[in-house]
């Protein structure tokens, strides 16, 4: 059977670029940029609580990492490298590949090496950290304090299909294969948005990650801004695959659904052409959905014009 060392050398270690020194010793060295700040976020994946037992690992390695990188979009930030901490409660080499094959899938694709990490064993379930760093322009930098009255607001790629897929997956609505098949993709690969939020920092006050569903992400800004928000629900950019679904269902999902890892970012008026057009550069929708107010609180307005009056939460590990 193969040791933790094993492991680690057959499927985790792999060059990284000159001047890195990657995992091998107790540490990890990589420089920044003159002028640049470090970003750093990370996630925890827990398997039943972050991703179903039966994913696929070529998948879910993927997804460890996306979650992650769509922190460094919301900033702006260059993807500079990651850590990988796993605990498994068993070895299962072709998991393992799998797992490293997909999450090296996106270390390639952004430029963001392997550079160290852990392996452990666990009593019983699969825990996945992630940690990664990036390098940002500090007068760039997309905070969830910048957010100024007036500000559009705006939402990349289209909402709604991870929730839809999650909870029929969970058994909280009814199984549809039909529609699983077209929305599961959204749960399990989400895309980040690494190349939008680089090309919006030149044009964007404020931003976020929306992962815990929109609504919820978006009071953030609206809190660190001491602002407030208004939308229009007939502006949000639905997944066109959900066509057909009762409509209060698809508010909960637009406005509360999680695991999206969608930007949201508020900019100035005069910036909308530059917006669309770096959109349009990168094939990938961007759609206004409201403004920044004066008055602290997020005001939600219905297909005719009426403001919400319950809006729904987005999620919470620990709210019962």
């Amino acid at each position: 059977m193969a040791s933790e060392f094993d492991l680690i050398a057959r499927y985790f270690k792999r060059p990284v670029p000159a001047g890195m020194l990657g995992g091998g010793d107790d540490c990890a060295l990589f420089a920044v940029p003159e002028g640049m700040q470090v970003a750093t976020s990370t996630d925890l994946l827990l398997e039943s609580r972050h991703f179903f037992s039966d994913v696929d690992p070529f998948k879910l390695g993927i997804k460890a990492l996306a979650v992650n990188l769509s922190d460094l979009a919301a900033m702006g930030a260059t993807p500079i490298g990651c850590l990988l901490g796993i605990a498994l409660p068993r070895i299962d080499e072709g998991w393992v590949k799998a797992f490293a094959d997909g999450f090296y899938t996106l270390v390639d694709r952004h430029a963001c090496p392997l550079i160290g990490g852990d392996t452990t064993r666990s009593e019983s379930d699969i825990a996945i950290s992630v940690t990664v760093f990036g390098a940002v322009d500090p007068a760039k930098a997309m905070r969830r304090s910048s957010a100024c009255i007036g500000d559009d607001i705006w939402v990349s790629g289209y909402l709604g299909a991870a929730d839809i897929a999650c909870s029929m997956m969970l058994g909280q609505m009814p199984m549809d294969l039909a529609l699983l098949d077209r929305t599961r993709l959204a749960l399990e690969q989400p895309v980040p948005r690494i190349d939008l939020g680089k090309a919006l920092s030149a044009y964007a006050h404020a931003a976020i990650d929306i992962s815990d569903g929109l609504a919820q992400d978006l009071q953030h800004i609206l809190k660190a801004s001491r602002c407030g928000a208004q939308l229009h629900e007939s502006l949000l950019p639905i997944a066109p695959v959900l066509q057909g679904i009762d409509p209060a269902r698809l508010r909960q999902a637009a406005l509360a659904g999680g695991d999206v890892y969608e930007l949201c970012w508020t900019a100035p008026i005069d910036a909308r052409e530059a917006i669309l057009k770096i959109g349009q550069t990168l094939q990938t929708p961007v759609t206004r959905i409201g403004s920044i107010i004066s008055n602290q609180q997020l005001i939600v307005y219905d297909s005719v014009g009426s403001p919400l009056i319950d809006l729904p939460f987005g999620f919470d590990h620990f709210r019962t």
